[in-house]
């Protein structure tokens, strides 16, 4: 049975030409191929279509034949699990053959091919992503997803209990998506069946968790759906550190404030109540970049003392040794910690307005007074820079190099036999 829902109107991500070359591809035997998924769902709410998912009765093999009758390059990207990735003009869409799942364990799942709509949706996590349109903009919605998502509902397909023993990650899921199309208070089977099942979420890799954190970091609605989270027992399962969120509430008001986007690093420093210690187990739990790593650090417990008392002489030289980007974000945490606005939007405009000049001495310019290679070097260009900052950065790179002439004399044993000789 598929259950025709009406039409979605025409989106120009439907009938470009890149699209209509696949989707006419896939065509050319009769068997339809539809728009499935995310790309169906953001359509219907109205939000920016950014990857297009197409599934088809095609088998992966005749998916593959009717791309290279159209010419179309693609990929095998997933043929186990019946997809392949066709590529156009460099932009890809993800093809996959509609499929049960036979032996289901996350991402894993073992899987059988189908030609039956209605059971490939029934595999899928939620009925706002369970809904498939045609090229004609014909909508299949076979699990009420379109009045959910109408409703804010994010509601599970089938059992909410058993689907998230499939894959633990759907407790994540539920509340990314929740944090972007709901409204009102969760889905109450499918709060209970994630407060029930928390612990299982340690089985899951530290990169999954992570990208579905920074996911629902995104949503301005975060906060709230954190504070969900925490009291259903989740956040203690993998995150037990981050527990602020009217930080992070403060954070994003002050965001809206200054039009800025939403940054789920930023965000996530303001969640945690944790020293500089404790960073490496945050790191560790999300299994963050190396980037992501030192920006959390600097971030969550910062080297320099910023607050709202600051003067913009001291949010300078911080531009001066961070970057205008992170010194805006460590002005924004510190006025949400500090649940104060005090002196922010003064600070905030010097920390975007300033530019901060080229530090005028270089480390051969140390050698060349007799200094050898080695820590005393950068010891003395830090010493000079602080000096330099002091002055305002006025100081120009004739004035820079007479004060370290005079000031860094080179110890006996390291000067050039010249230093000091009369003729």
């Amino acid at each position: 049975m598929h259950v025709f829902s009406g039409k979605l109107a025409q989106q120009a991500w439907m009938v470009s030409p890149d699209t209509m070359r696949v989707m006419e591809a896939l065509n050319a035997s009769g068997a339809q191929a539809r728009f499935v998924g995310g790309c169906v769902r953001d359509a219907l709410a109205n939000r920016n279509v950014i990857d297009i998912d197409i599934a088809t009765p095609l088998k992966p093999d005749e998916v593959i034949a009717h791309l290279n009758a159209a010419k179309i390059k693609h990929a095998p990207t997933g043929l186990k699990h019946g997809t392949v990735t066709a590529i156009v003009d460099g932009h890809p869409f993800e093809i996959t053959t509609l499929r049960i799942d036979v032996n289901p364990f996350g991402r894993h799942a073992e899987v059988a091919f189908t030609d039956d709509w209605e059971k490939d949706a029934a595999r899928r996590d939620f009925t706002i992503n369970a809904m498939s349109a045609t090229i004609d903009g014909d909508v299949y919605d076979p699990f009420n997803g379109l009045e959910h998502l109408r409703q804010g509902r994010v509601v599970f397909v089938g059992d909410a209990e058993q689907r998230i023993r499939e894959d633990i990650l759907r407790i994540l899921r539920f509340f990314r998506f929740y944090a972007h199309f709901g409204k009102g208070a969760p889905d109450k089977d499918g709060l209970l069946a994630c407060a029930k099942l928390a612990g299982l979420i340690v089985k899951l890799s530290a990169e999954r968790i992570r990208q579905e954190t920074f996911k629902l970091l995104d949503s301005d609605r975060s906060a709230d759906v954190w504070n969900i989270m925490m009291h259903a027992g989740v956040v203690t399962h993998y995150l037990p550190e981050a527990t602020a969120v009217l930080v992070l509430q403060r954070l994003i008001d002050l965001e809206h404030e200054q039009q800025g986007k939403a940054f789920a690093v930023r965000r996530l420093a303001a969640l945690l109540d944790i020293t500089r210690d404790s960073v490496p187990q945050v790191v560790k739990a999300l299994r963050l970049s190396n980037e992501q790593a030192a920006q959390l650090a600097t971030l969550a417990t910062p080297t320099w003392k910023v607050s709202m008392q600051m003067t913009p002489a001291e949010v300078e030289k911080l531009v001066y040794r961070l970057d205008n980007d992170m010194v805006r974000s460590l002005l924004l945490l510190a006025a949400a910690r500090e649940n104060t606005r005090e002196n922010f939007d003064k600070l905030y405009q010097v920390a975007t307005a300033f530019r901060a000049p080229r530090f005028p001495v270089i480390g051969d310019d140390v050698l060349k007074l007799g200094w050898k290679q080695g820590p005393e070097v950068g010891r003395i260009l830090d010493e000079m820079s602080e000096w330099w900052m002091e002055q305002g950065f006025k100081p120009g790179r004739t004035e820079c190099l007479k004060r370290l002439q005079e000031n860094y004399p080179p110890p006996p044993e390291t000067r050039p036999a010249w230093i000091g000789t009369k003729e």
